[in-house]
């Protein structure tokens, strides 16, 4: 079971700016930032009051009214995503076997929006010590669970076999996408449905953040305050969202005739055991993650078309991770283009994983290269080719996305066109 070539059939996103993969594509290709002054909530009281929003009514997506109690805003994210990638794949439900597919979901926060909001009811908006359980809802309990995304997205695809949430910081959407792969490896499920999805943008989201002032004080121009790599960039801006993705085996998704987006060829995750927050300059334990992802992957450094990296716009990562890159690419590094998407859709903590891997099986699908939108003024110690402000015309045939999470973890991925030469 070990040789079993896995790939991705289908792609569900809702990101800022626009619902639905081709909107996601539409924005990121072509450089626009979906960053705003925050809306949600009266940010006033916040050291940084933008972030990167949806804009989404669950019921113009086909969600039913009980749903909508019932579930998380992040929830609704998962379930409407994990439908569009299966819509997208063309299987057909009822015709799996249901003991044989699995899903996988990736969160950092959980329903972070969900608690809030209700903790707020309770409490009569923080007025009573001890809460009054009498206006808590039917469904609390499932805002305390993670795991309830798993579920809701199991029960509205039909799936019985393995179904677990993974959390492991903002690396939670890469973990969650290379765990349902080694189920599929392993002979454990024949399709699984896998990606992440997070919606924080809260007042008690914003306050944590705003104590380690991890995020950008620039509030005035909310448009461009996400600026990785970029020597005046002060912080990320906080987003949300999700993507889901069908995985199955190439032979499997040849024999139905399925699109192919790309084949996820290696997989690899480390944790550097030194800081909850902070990052070694070297960028060791990413560089070991990169290095295991390509020798799974069967690449050499030089096979790399594109990196999509991190890129979360703190001084600490942005360093990081280019020391990393420079550690497993040695002077291919310097060559092959690097972009971050967090420029535009913003950091939507266990989420962005999985949208960044959406962002590179497109990036395969149509030879571009995204840009890094902000980029007007280099770091002198960020000095790679961070494609500034414009997509570029590449030929993609292999990307390394990366991540970097709270608690030490380090992801890598690497996705290639399927037909692409594994000798």
């Amino acid at each position: 079971m070990a040789g079993r070539r896995v790939v991705i059939t289908g792609v569900g996103v809702l990101a800022p700016g626009g619902i639905g993969t081709k909107n996601f594509w539409t924005l990121i290709s072509e450089g626009r930032t979906a960053t705003r002054g925050i809306t949600f909530f009266d940010p006033a009281p916040f050291r940084s009051r933008v972030a990167a929003e949806v804009d989404f009514d669950p019921y113009e997506h086909g969600l039913r009214p009980q749903e909508v109690r019932r579930i998380d805003r992040a929830g609704q994210f998962a379930v409407v995503a994990a439908r569009e990638a299966v819509a997208d794949s063309g299987l057909e439900l009822d015709q799996l076997d249901p003991a044989r597919t699995g899903v996988t979901i990736g969160s950092a926060v959980g329903a972070t929006t969900g608690l809030d909001d209700e903790y707020r009811v309770v409490s009569d908006s923080g007025r009573l010590d001890l809460v009054d359980h009498r206006y808590a809802p039917k469904h609390l309990y499932n805002f305390f669970v993670p795991s309830s995304f798993a579920t809701e997205v199991a029960w509205s695809v039909g799936a019985e076999g393995p179904v677990t949430v993974v959390s492991t910081g903002c690396t939670s959407g890469l973990d969650s996408v290379g765990h349902a792969v080694e189920l599929i490896r392993d002979g454990s499920a024949d399709v699984m449905i896998a990606g992440a999805t997070d919606a924080p943008i809260s007042p008690i989201t914003m306050a944590c953040f705003d104590a380690i002032k991890a995020t950008t004080s620039r509030n005035d121009d909310p448009e461009h305050a996400s600026r990785p790599f970029d020597a005046t960039r002060n912080g990320f801006v906080l987003g949300e969202g999700a993507a889901v993705f069908v995985l199955e085996t190439l032979e499997h998704a040849r024999q139905r005739g399925a699109t192919v987006y790309a084949e996820i060829a290696g997989f690899a995750t480390r944790c550097n055991a030194f800081h909850m927050t902070g990052l070694r300059p070297d960028g060791l334990e990413m560089s070991e993650a990169i290095d295991t992802a390509l020798a799974e992957a069967r690449l050499d450094a030089e096979g790399i078309d594109y990196v999509n990296a991190h890129g979360s716009g703190t001084v600490q990562n942005d360093r990081h991770e280019t020391a990393a890159f420079k550690r497993s690419l040695g002077e291919h590094a310097r060559r092959v283009p690097v972009s971050s998407i967090k420029s535009m859709v913003g950091h939507s903590l266990g989420a962005i994983g999985s949208i960044e891997i959406a962002a590179s099986v497109l990036a395969i699908r149509h030879n571009v290269v995204p840009p890094t939108a902000n980029l007007h003024t280099p770091d002198p110690e960020c000095d790679l080719d961070y494609v500034p402000l414009t997509a570029r015309d590449w030929r993609t045939d292999a990307v390394l996305t990366v991540g970097s999470g709270f608690g030490g973890f380090q992801s890598a991925m690497v996705l290639t066109d399927a037909d692409r030469s594994r000798a």
